[in-house]
């Protein structure tokens, strides 16, 4: 059968085959906990709970300084294995994702696509390091609702994305993208070459009058000197571990550089069960630690106390850290910890074509030019990238039952994956709980629907217009069907920041209003969340509060 009859009757049978949870879920593994010796005391200067895009920032900014750090860790060290390129493993069998379950507000199990390893899901994000656009930042309205005006502007955060870039070695190149906001700094590195195929569709883009740009990502790649690059160039990254080690992310790029450090420890299989405080509710007094789930416990203390687990989990701890000063959760007087939880519409276009795609790695082209909407639009739709990593074995759980893997590597071969993000507005009611007894809700009502679709729609019009004759799969077919709330990686707002105490739970310095040494540095703070990849952001925050940490405790 001609290759594209077999892409065309696959695609047809796809349109009509109802979606089925995979319903697979990792074997619960225990790699053993990794910590380094702990200091002959229970007290520190700081205790960082997280070692993600936010906790490790913030580790790193603050640990030359001398001071005593305490840094906990519910995940260990993510194993080096062969299984961190198996498509299966990691797509399939979700072998980094956490195996706890959550549920949604009907009750329903929800099995988060969430990972708890030093590092945490930088371990398995694709590297992709956007900016805030400038205006962002500001009052925005879209068709669905207001995204609301940050305390702070892009200018106070300018420096701190320069650095944030350097931290995590970032390719790009400034200029070609209309959206950019201004900064003097250029990428530490040069951006990433295109393979000829994206080459082609990049040239085709700009011929039909469209701004793409290099997708600004952290990889250690030296295309310079290719001999002496630590990144391979593979077709394993987005979503996968990097077996190589050549992924910016916040275990190699902040963690381990500050590991041997005799200020600093870290513990990792370290979960934090509950925060105490003081009789009057101002300070945190206690972090109390599990190991080994629940067999030995203990308790630390600090001086100042950071959050950073993820938006979802970091109010989760708060909440159930509930006490009599506190009765609805740790720093919650405004009643808005867990409340307008974030996490971007995303949608996955895949484009298959006549014309065979034999790129590895392919995130190299990005399109922001409906960012903003477009002339008979005036509201924001959103932005444009190439995914990574595409392998035919991550259409088996969604694709029609007997499926032949002849058909979905010849779909594979001659396919262009795109993804696609809108922003997802704050809402009171979306937010997370939790549960005595059962542990984290997530309450979830969708919005800002018609840009995402808008989106979807007129990416798959520039591409019939630039790149022609193709036949496009629905993004179901891609994406697992539980993805809208299950797939968290871009969580955010549970915790947002600003100037009045009644508005927000957190200062402009990330500190939380109602307990003087309790601060929360990762996304939690957002007030709204664009439609670029949250970790720069959380970055540049998480430098930018531990300047203001050092500050205090001069």
């Amino acid at each position: 059968m001609p290759v594209e009859h077999i892409i065309i009757a696959l695609a047809d049978a796809t349109l009509a085959w109802r979606l089925q949870p995979l319903g697979l879920r990792a074997s619960e593994r225990s790699p053993g906990a990794t910590r380094k010796k702990v200091m002959n005391t229970n007290h520190y200067d700081f205790i960082i709970i997280g070692t993600g895009a936010g906790g490790g920032a913030l580790a790193q900014r603050l640990a030359p300084s001398g001071k005593r750090i305490l840094i906990l860790e519910r995940g260990t060290f993510l194993p080096r294995e062969k299984e961190n390129w198996n498509t299966n493993a990691v797509f399939i069998e979700n072998r980094y994702h956490t195996t706890e379950v959550w549920q949604d507000s009907e009750g329903k199990p929800l099995h988060p696509q969430t990972a708890y390893w030093v590092g945490g899901n930088t371990k398995v994000y694709g590297a992709a390091l956007f900016r805030l656009r400038e205006r962002d930042f500001e009052e925005v309205k879209h068709e669905d609702g207001i995204s609301p005006e940050w305390p702070l502007k892009y200018r106070d955060y300018q420096s701190f994305y320069d650095q944030a870039e350097v931290l995590y070695q970032a390719h790009g190149a400034r200029g070609s993208d209309p959206t950019e906001p201004p900064t003097k700094q250029p990428y530490p590195q040069p951006p990433v070459s295109h393979e000829p195929r994206v080459q082609e569709i990049y040239n085709e883009l700009a011929a039909g009058g469209y701004h793409p740009f290099p997708c600004p990502v952290g990889i250690k790649l030296n295309e310079r000197v290719p001999w002496q690059s630590q990144c391979i160039r593979c077709d394993t990254c987005d979503g996968f571990p990097c077996l190589v080690e050549a992924k910016s992310d916040a275990d190699n790029n902040c963690i381990r550089p500050i590991f041997e450090l005799p200020n600093v420890t870290l513990l990792t299989d370290a979960y934090v069960a509950k925060l105490t405080t003081n009789p009057s509710g101002r300070e945190v007094t206690g972090v109390e630690v599990e190991f080994e789930k629940g067999k030995r416990k203990e308790t630390y203390a600090a001086n100042i106390v950071v959050v950073a687990c993820g938006a979802i989990n970091s109010a989760a701890l708060l909440l159930r850290s509930a006490n009599a000063s506190h009765p609805t959760g740790l720093a919650n007087s405004s009643d808005l910890v867990g409340r307008n939880f974030m996490f971007h519409k995303a949608a996955i276009v895949l484009s298959i074509g006549l014309k065979p795609n034999p790129s590895k790695y392919m995130k190299t082209v990005a399109v922001n030019d409906f960012y903003f909407g477009e002339k008979d639009y005036p509201y924001p739709m959103g932005g444009v990238q190439l995914v990574g990593s595409f392998k035919w074995e991550m259409m088996k759980g969604e694709a029609p039952p007997f499926t032949p893997p002849v058909v979905l590597k010849t779909m594979k071969s001659h396919s262009v994956p795109w993804w696609l993000t809108t922003e997802d507005l704050p809402s009171h009611e979306n937010r997370v709980r939790w549960i005595a007894g059962k542990g984290i809700q997530l309450d979830y009502t969708p919005n800002n629907e018609r840009p995402y679709q808008r989106l979807t729609h007129r990416w798959k019009e520039v591409l019939k217009q630039v790149d022609g004759g193709h036949t496009y799969v629905p993004e179901e077919f891609y994406l697992k069907k539980s993805i809208p709330l299950e797939g968290v990686g871009h969580q955010n707002g549970t915790c947002r920041f600003g100037s009045d105490s009644k508005n927000s739970v957190l200062n402009l310095d990330c500190r939380t209003h109602d307990i003087d040494n309790l601060y929360v540095v990762d996304a939690s703070f957002f007030p709204s969340c664009g439609a670029v990849n949250p970790s720069l952001t959380i970055i540049a925050n998480a430098l930018r509060v531990g300047d203001r940490l050092l500050e205090r405790l001069k």
